[in-house]
């Protein structure tokens, strides 16, 4: 039991070292207040506009150009994280053999899925959606973001420092990310398939990243169709007390 406290005592003196040497605080100037009547606009306007995003399936095979992928990823990139860790990593993927690879690998893991680990109740759900193991979406669509997590930080003498907190800042900056590429004027979709490992093959990504969601991007196809579901209430979603 002492060794354990001692052991856990070292990690966390190593990774305040990392994080809270020489740690600087500088003024809060970005920050920008707004009017009343301006605050509810924008709100407004926001909601107005996010409340139209869709997740697509049918994708068209036009270009998009690489700096709007990387203007999107800074966004995601601006996320908060515990300690400031950032514990996320951005794959993004265009190579079309890639691509090849990673919808083989996919539709493998799909298949297996639908045909034996998926319970009853939820293919019963999905039914409705025609959603199945084929994803042609991963070839068509001019970029898939592969979204890691790092489970463990590595340092340079190659000691590991434990990431206490990893799958919820990644969760929160890939939300950004889906908004940021909506906002350019594109479409996703977020592909969450389990297991996800092959990524980590494909990608030659290391073993303290994990993957966390495939994000399918770029232009919907022209006869592109989405279902047509409804959202829940603001009263369904949210108490105020």
């Amino acid at each position: 039991m002492i060794t354990i406290l001692f052991n856990f005592k070292k990690v966390l003196t190593i990774k305040n070292q990392i994080i809270m040497a020489k740690q600087n605080f500088i003024p809060l100037n970005n920050y920008k207040e707004y009017a009343i009547d301006e605050m509810l606009e924008r709100s407004r306007a926001f909601y107005i506009q996010i409340k139209t995003r869709r997740t697509v399936r049918d994708f068209s095979n036009r270009i998009v150009q690489t700096e709007v992928i990387e203007n999107c990823i800074k966004a995601a990139g601006t996320s908060p994280s515990g300690a400031n860790l950032q514990p996320w990593h951005f794959v993004v993927i265009s190579n079309p053999e890639i691509k090849k690879k990673i919808r083989t690998s996919a539709e493998e893991e799909e298949k297996e899925f639908y045909s034996k680990r998926a319970p009853k109740e939820w293919l019963e759900v999905l039914e409705p959606l025609g959603t199945n193991e084929k994803k042609t979406f991963l070839e068509t669509a001019p970029f898939l973001i592969a979204i890691f997590y790092k489970s463990y930080e590595v340092l340079t003498d190659g000691r590991q420092v434990k990431q206490y907190y990893a799958i919820e800042p990644t969760g929160i900056a890939t939300g950004i990310l889906i908004s940021a590429i909506y906002n350019a004027g594109l479409v996703s979709l977020t592909h969450t398939l389990s297991p996800m490992n092959f990524l980590n093959e494909i990608l030659e990504r290391p073993k303290n990243e994990r993957p966390f969601l495939l994000l399918v991007v770029g232009y919907p196809a022209d006869d592109a169709k989405v279902p047509d579901i409804k959202k829940k209430s603001l009263q369904e979603i949210a108490s105020f007390i």
